[in-house]
């Protein structure tokens, strides 16, 4: 069994930290900017949301262009500028007195979308069979942070007010910025990669695919109901008579206690081979949690409701991106996961909106029932998923000489044992495969691309 090698632990968590503290700013306003943002100059229930989702819309936008741009400019000069543009961002919010400057400081902050760029040069400082390992550390970092956020930001907002959490954004974005200088290796080549990089040429496809469009469909729908609800969250529990200084009481152990109830369910869902059913339960869970949630009047209530929330959330967000790695077709799963990002940011941006007007119009209680009703829906459209079997990917240099010689490659390929998918790229001279595990045989793929002929038992 390889190990990572000291370069590639190196990237792993060097990007990880980069990633860790560019989220770890954008979270911090969740669980406070509806307490403490009340001071400032046209504060209303939909300019919290707003403000809170404001980035996702910058994110949704620019994701896939700033990792394309990372192949003209270079992967460190596009992470130095998104990392400039969140620090430039985060200084706005801090020295603004009105909500509205607030709002266009989250959207600077959101055009510091530098997951693309960040995800390439992991690509290209890694080893293939070893990059999933990297990849796994790097996301890890994104539910650490969530965490962090929502015990740190309602820490830091009661000593230094909102404008101390921006700063302090601003100070990790600085030093994001020297680790990409000083600690994050720079590549002599960039990787050609297309299941680690989102190209364009698959774009219009992969928007079509029905199975790829309920997965982004329900991560966009997950992070619209997260940030809905902590439009108005923050302001119950202070109706409850918790104040917001004592908010990390409850997110901490409610973090902690969700994560640990995860964990089985997502043994039993692989070990029982019953995803698509704890898939679906998972839902549920987040529906209950919602209606539990509209009780208002009782702490005990909200918290429950809190738990099972993020029970069901953590499984869905960590079973979600698995799912589109293993449905998106072969050599296309860059592209893939660039789409299922952008759709995440995006649900961010309209929970905010959703959740900010209804606030404003209807009430408090009224977002959690709106939400639970959108959770419906998502069940509705989740119980027509398909779970594919699981697949291994793979993929190796070939030598094509044009797009008829890689489609007739690629047409061979596909009629040996075991091969789901296989796509041969020209302009990557690279050839990738979705295989069933224990039913293929690299060697007759080796064989067959060497020789042009199918393995007579194949015939």
């Amino acid at each position: 069994m390889q190990h990572l090698t000291a370069l590639e632990r190196r990237t792993a968590i060097s990007l990880a930290l980069v990633f860790a503290f560019r989220m770890l700013g954008l979270f911090m306003l969740i669980p406070v900017f509806a307490i403490y943002g009340k001071d400032l100059v046209g504060f209303s229930p939909l300019w919290i949301g707003l403000a809170i989702g404001a980035y996702g819309l910058t994110q949704a936008i620019l994701q896939i262009p700033m990792g394309w741009l990372s192949d003209r400019w270079g992967r460190h000069q596009v992470m130095l500028l998104g990392l400039t543009l969140f620090a430039v961002g985060s200084v706005v919010s801090a020295l603004a007195d009105s909500v509205y400057m607030v709002t266009f400081g989250r959207v600077l902050q959101g055009m510091g979308a530098i997951s693309g760029a960040v995800l390439a040069l992991a690509a290209d400082l890694t080893r293939e069979e070893q990059r999933p390992k990297v990849m796994a550390v790097i996301g890890m970092t994104i539910g650490l942070s969530f965490a962090v956020a929502m015990v740190a930001g309602p820490l830091i907002a009661e000593a230094a007010g909102l404008a101390g959490i921006f700063w302090f954004t601003a100070v990790l974005a600085v030093t994001g910025v020297l680790i990409v200088t000083f600690l994050v290796p720079k590549a002599v080549n960039q990787a050609r990669d297309s299941e680690a990089l989102a190209k364009p040429g698959f774009l219009i496809d992969l928007f079509k695919h029905r199975q790829l469009l309920q997965l982004n469909a329900g991560v966009l729908i997950l992070h619209l109901l997260l940030t809905a609800i902590f439009v108005v969250l923050p302001q119950q529990l202070i109706d409850l008579h918790l104040e917001s200084p004592q908010h990390w009481q409850v997110y901490l152990p409610v973090l902690v206690a969700a994560f640990v109830l995860m964990v089985p369910l997502m043994i039993l869902a692989m070990r029982r081979q019953q995803e698509k059913s704890y898939f679906l339960f998972a839902i549920g869970l987040l529906i209950v949690s919602l209606l539990l949630m509209i009780n208002g009047q009782q702490l005990s209530w909200t918290i429950a409701g809190l738990l099972l929330f993020f029970v069901g959330f953590n499984y869905l967000e960590a079973s979600m991106p698995a799912l589109v790695s293993r449905i998106a077709p072969a050599g296309q799963k860059g592209t893939a996961m660039g789409i299922y990002a952008s759709a995440q940011f995006f649900g961010a941006f309209l929970g905010g909106v959703i959740g900010g007007s209804i606030a404003g119009y209807y009430g408090l209680v009224m977002v959690f029932a709106v939400a639970a009703g959108i959770g419906l829906l998502w069940l509705i459209i989740a119980r027509t998923m398909q779970v594919p079997a699981r697949a291994q990917r793979l993929s190796f240099a070939v030598m094509v000489p044009n797009d008829q010689t890689a489609r007739h490659y690629a047409e061979l390929l596909s009629q040996l044992d075991g091969v789901q998918e296989a796509t041969v790229v020209v302009a990557e001279q690279r050839c990738y495969l979705k295989v069933a595990h224990g039913a293929f045989n690299l060697q007759q793929a080796q064989d067959l691309l060497a020789t042009g002929v199918v393995p007579a038992a194949n015939v």
